[in-house]
Parts: C-alpha cells; structure tokens; sequence
C-alpha cells in the first residue's frame, strides 16, 4: 500500500512550482529541443526538480543538474590540503564553457548560507575565490556576453533563513524567507507570467527614456555621496527581459527591480559610501567609503570587513574600476521590505548600485559585435570579479548630464524625477 502521508513544509508548494515555471518560461525563455545545465544546493532539490517538470514540458532536450552542499564546502576548508585552495575545477569550467557555446541555457539557484565561510580562515576563501574565478572565466565570459540565455533565481534554505530572520524557530524563518523570495519574484499572485509581461513593459519604459538622453555622464548627490560616473562611449541601457546573442529573451535575474549600462572605467570621480552592507562570501562588510580618480578606487575603507574588501580590490586591475551603474527606485518592493537578504540578487533591488569589475558587453550599442579590444576602447572594464553594492537611498538625487554639460534630472530623493 501506497504511504500517502504529506510532510508538512512551510514553503507554498503552489507558490515554488509557480516559481519554477516563471524560472523557465521568463527567466530562461526556454526553446524546444534546448538543453538545461543547472546548479543549485543540495537543500533545494524540491524546486529542482520542478524545474525539471516544467523545463521538459517546454521541450527541452536534457536537463542537468549540478548539486552543492555546504557540509562538504565547509569539509573542504577544515580538511584539505593547503595547495588544494591555489586549484579549482578547470575541466568543469571548461565543459561549461563548450555547454554555453553550444547553446545550452544557465540557471542558477542561489541559497547557501551567505555566512557559510565566516568561521573559515579568510586567506584560504580569498585563494580558493581567485583559482575558482579564474577557471570560470571562459563560461563567464558566455554569461557576461550574453552569448546564451541564463537566469538566476533563490529558494529558501535552512540556514539562510537563520541568517535573515534569527530571532525565530527554522520552520517560522523559512516561511518567512519563502514568502519574501515568492513576493520579490512576482510570483505570490495568480498569473505570475502576465506580471512579469507588465513589470518587463515598465522597466523598457525607463531603458526606452535613458537611451534616448545619450547622457554622457550620472553624477549623484546626498549624505557622504559627491560622485561623477561617466558611461562608457556608445554605452546602452538594459533592464528586465533582454535578447541573448542567441535570440532568445530571457530575464536574467528574478527579482529584478534595476534598469543598468556600462560606466566609463576611466572616467569616475569624487567619493561614496555604501546604503546597504555588503555580504561577501562570508564576510559582511559594512560602511564601505571608496574615493575614485580617473576611474580607479584610490582609498577604500569600511567599519566592518576592510580586511576582505581591500584583498577584493586587489584581486586585478580591473577590480577597482566600476564594470556596472544600476538605477533602483527606493520604493522598490524589496526595499520596502525593509529585509537585509545578506544575498546580492535581492539586496541589489533595494538600492541603486555600482559594481567592481567585469563589465557587460550587452551594454553597448550593438555590443554582439564588438570585440574584447573595442569594448576596452569605448571604457568598458575587465576583471575576474563583478561585485555589486548599494549607494542609493531616500535622500539621493541623481542628475544625467548632456554632452553640452547641461543637467537632466533623473531621481530625486531616491525616486525617479520623470
């Protein structure tokens, strides 16, 4: 006889398996015949294999999964031999890269636990990140160029949610964190794709009306912010759903709340301090003032978590040079949370942000037919890291300025000013 008991989860079920399919038909614009290559953590198997249903249901080819765990990621750092962090899995990378190349679609689920690594000697993390990023390079490289459509989505965790919301018992804190992600995703009401069609519709809005300015640089106002970010020559805002140099739209990031381009990495000026904290493998760094000259961060500290951020900054030329802008409204629903998700794919949303390195070549007119050389040219940036912050808030003004000098506003008080 069949046991026909259900395990009691306060996580929708209705609401995840919503999730995965806005994941594959919004966030991965899916084709038949298309293959899947997935990563995720062990704990979030439930939404893969959802994920799964729906991919095969849309015609893909095969879907293949690849399951991380943290027990063995902390076993490592705890156990293994100390050159073991100088090395990382280049023949992965590798296939990954020939995966990406032959069209195959990226998803990502995020939901480790963004303090994992904490306790774990920092020398090693900086290490093993370096040789892990630079063996991600070639399938990076097909993810920042968009050569492929990829999306990135978030399941509620254990220890995540412990993190986000301490004070309460596990069960309490992933529904929690569970009904946070579904909201943020647009996925805890009926018809998530026709939302999804309307919130995609607004963000062109915005892109539609940044292009048309051509403004040649931001310059942004408010406490312990004095900061001038020239855009890079022939740079191109994006937001929401955007077509891979596949032809496939797909919406890379679920949440999304920010339409962004590419800065000029040699042309950035004067001083800013972050909003929000950052959470970086393990470390949060809180208070983050940079000072920029002719592009490059030149002084850079923060209250919490200096140590980390300078290794970060030093991690290549590039790293201190911005590769993104982002304009977020305050009023965005995950600001309004008024949740700290120690997770860059949702703190991002809450804020307007830069980011440190690697720039998109997406975000150039005609950017699929631009070579690495060209992209450099025209101030596209170059690195092993792309790191968002946040140093937008309720009290930042935000003016675009014209080729002739003359000022556009574009937010005021941290909300958009047209």
């Amino acid at each position: 006889m069949t046991d026909q008991r259900i395990t009691a989860t306060p996580i929708d079920p209705v609401k995840l398996d919503r999730l995965a399919e806005v994941a594959v038909k919004v966030g991965l614009g899916l084709r038949p015949g298309q293959d899947l290559l997935l990563t995720a953590p062990a704990i979030a198997l439930p939404l893969v294999r959802r994920i799964a249903v729906h991919a095969y249901k849309a015609g893909a080819g095969i879907v293949t999964p690849i399951l991380s765990d943290e027990e063995m990621t902390l076993a490592r750092y705890r156990h293994g031999h100390d050159n073991s962090f100088d090395r990382a899995a280049n023949w992965l990378y590798e296939g990954m890269a020939k995966a990406f190349s032959e069209n195959t679609a990226r998803l990502a689920i995020v939901g480790d636990n963004p303090m994992l690594l904490s306790g774990e000697d920092p020398s090693k993390v900086a290490r093993a990140s370096k040789a892990n990023s630079m063996a991600y390079q070639p399938a990076l490289e097909k993810i920042v160029n968009f050569d492929t459509n990829w999306n990135i989505i978030a399941y509620p965790s254990p220890s995540w949610a412990k993190q986000v919301f301490p004070n309460d018992p596990e069960d309490v804190a992933i529904g929690k964190l569970a009904d946070a992600i579904f909201a943020a995703s647009r996925v805890d009401r009926e018809d998530a794709i026709g939302n999804w069609a309307s919130h995609n519709a607004v963000l062109r809005e915005r892109t539609n009306w940044l292009n048309g300015q051509r403004f040649r640089a931001l310059q942004y106002n408010g406490p312990g912010v004095d900061l001038t970010i020239g855009l890079a020559d022939g740079h191109e805002w994006e937001g929401g759903a955007s077509s891979a140099k596949n032809g496939i739209s797909c919406n890379a990031n679920i949440p999304t709340e920010e339409v962004f381009t590419t800065p000029h990495c040699r042309r950035v000026y004067g001083h800013v301090v972050s909003s929000k904290p950052l959470s970086y493998q393990g470390t949060l760094i809180d208070n983050i003032a940079v000072r920029f000259e002719d592009g490059k961060i030149v002084d850079a500290k923060a209250s919490r978590g200096a140590e980390v951020l300078n290794k970060v900054l030093d991690t290549d030329e590039g790293a201190r040079r911005l590769g993104e802008v982002a304009l977020v409204p305050h009023s965005s629903p995950i600001s309004q949370s008024g949740l700290l998700f120690y997770n860059t794919l949702f703190d991002e949303n809450a804020a307007s942000h830069i980011a440190l390195g690697q720039c998109y070549s997406k975000c150039f007119v005609n950017g699929a037919q631009l070579t690495p050389q060209q992209i450099a040219a025209q101030g596209g940036n170059q690195s092993l890291i792309h790191i968002d912050w946040m140093i937008g808030s309720a009290e930042t003004d935000i003016d675009g300025i014209l080729a002739d000098g003359s000022k556009v506003p574009v937010f005021r008080k941290g909300e958009w000013a047209k």
